[in-house]
């Protein structure tokens, strides 16, 4: 089965699945797990932040940020299209009393200035309004065809918080992704924002975790978050022995998967029947199925029939995601699928 549903299935290296039986062990709710606390100052020094804190997941790790910058009744400010919104459970809601407010997203996963600008009550101080007390971004954007946010546009974002007095948090899931797409060092991404949430799991092909980088006295806040939402690990360093590796060898990597993307987009477009976003910067092909005969669904399911798993993801667009499972001869055997799915003519059940 070749494997396009997202890089999440990417399986642990032979490096990392020896590292982990050799990793040195101790208790990180205690703050004694030195393999834990090597991994944190690893991500902590890439970024270019004060401290990190490893965590179960990218779910978890931006619920617990934004719990740790916003106060109860107070508003975030989202993209309508970001995970954060769509994806997470409406964990902040839930968990934290925390109000989303919606901003339309552009199809370069930007949020105008002007919308967030209109988020703001005229008038502060009068007690019927929720105040905005976070600025969420998505950085590369998923569900925008893995875009890229430019620096410009971080650096503007960076501002008018700023003139607002509130911070920034980053979900930059795939962050990896942009700096590799930028060709510039991660912390280059990150320093327009005040919080950053990271998967290790993802591209990185680590089993399990995430991270959250910032100023050590907000990773102080979302330690004690993490053990109240139930994500306090014991002998974590366990896991965090394949996120080292994550760290140290899988990054440069991700360009091959880049470019195992524009493979499959450029196959893609010469495909009838088959309408593809051309602009491909990351790991991500969104693309729709136009042939006659064809539901997105009937088209899924006999690409999986077939070997080749897709899914949908938003609006009848199927997503494709190249990772390190996925090879070019993956690629190419891929669009072979897809081309002879499409050859025989289909008919819809009435």
């Amino acid at each position: 089965m070749i494997e396009l549903r997202s890089d999440t299935f990417t399986l642990p290296t032979q490096e990392m699945l020896e590292a982990i039986p050799k990793a040195a062990l101790g208790d990180d709710i205690y703050g004694e797990d030195p393999t834990v606390k090597q991994l944190e100052a690893l991500a902590a020094k890439m970024l270019g932040k004060e401290a990190a804190i490893f965590m179960p997941s990218g779910t978890m790790a931006n619920l617990a940020s934004l719990m740790a910058h916003c106060p109860r009744g107070s508003k975030v400010l989202v993209g309508n299209e970001t995970d954060i919104y769509i994806y997470e459970a409406g964990g902040a809601a839930v968990c934290g009393g925390i109000m989303y407010e919606p901003i339309p997203t552009q199809p370069d996963g930007r949020l105008l200035i002007e919308d967030l600008e209109k988020a703001f009550p005229d008038d502060t101080t009068d007690p019927q309004f929720a105040l905005p007390s976070l600025i969420t971004i998505e950085n590369p954007h998923n569900r925008m065809g893995g875009k890229v946010l430019p620096l410009s546009y971080l650096a503007e974002v960076q501002a008018f918080a700023k003139s607002k007095g509130l911070p920034v948090h980053m979900d930059g899931a795939r962050i990896f992704n942009a700096s590799i797409a930028l060709d510039v060092p991660v912390a280059e991404v990150a320093q327009y924002a005040d919080s950053i949430q990271f998967c290790l799991s993802k591209g990185l092909s680590a089993p399990v975790g995430s991270m959250v980088v910032g100023t050590a006295e907000f990773i102080e806040k979302v330690y004690r978050l993490r053990k109240m939402l139930g994500g306090g690990m014991r002998q974590s360093g366990l896991l965090a022995a394949a996120g080292i590796i994550s760290l140290e060898k899988m990054v440069n990597r991700l360009a091959d998967d880049h470019a195992n993307a524009r493979r499959l987009a450029a196959g893609l477009a010469e495909t009838p029947g088959i309408e593809v976003d051309m602009d491909v910067p990351t790991n991500i092909v969104f693309f729709r199925v136009t042939a006659a005969g064809f539901t997105w669904q009937r088209f899924v399911e006999e690409c999986y029939a077939a070997g080749l798993n897709i899914a949908e993801l938003g609006h009848g667009r199927i997503r494709a995601v190249t990772h390190s499972g996925i090879t070019e001869q993956d690629i190419d055997q891929a669009l072979e699928i897809i081309r002879q799915v499409l050859s025989t003519e289909k008919v819809l059940s009435v």
